[in-house]
């Protein structure tokens, strides 16, 4: 059974930091990008960041840029979003997601095989 579960959601004061982290089966780690998504209140799924995993390079959504960094840790199948500085627009679920062989953008959520069950993150201002 694959799975993705994410965990380190909470509420925090704007301004402040969070570490999101998503436990990945074997199976997928290894060979799959991975990737944070968002989805706040009335809005769609938003691409946050992601991280391929042949050669680790980054991909984030202007938003985040400077404030948030996804790192993969192969060895404990984890995946990890430091976000920082955080904002009340920032609050949303946020979900985990693993990426295999399609050739969609890594902002497009369709191209995502498997997904978490998602975490909250609120954000007081």
């Amino acid at each position: 059974q694959v799975q993705l579960v994410e965990s380190g959601g909470g509420l925090v004061q704007a301004g402040g930091s969070l570490r999101l982290s998503c436990v990945a089966s074997v199976r997928i780690f290894t060979r799959y990008d991975m990737a944070w998504f968002r989805r706040a209140p009335g809005k769609g799924r938003e691409f946050v960041a992601a991280i391929k995993w042949s050669d680790y390079n980054t991909y984030y959504v202007d938003s985040v840029k400077g404030r948030f960094t996804i790192s993969r840790d192969n060895a404990k199948n984890t995946l990890y979003l430091q976000m920082n500085s955080l904002k009340p627009e920032d609050a949303a679920v946020y979900y985990c997601a693993a990426k295999g062989s399609s050739r969609r953008s890594y902002s497009d959520p369709l191209g995502y095989d498997y997904w978490g069950q998602g975490t909250q993150v609120t954000v007081s201002s």
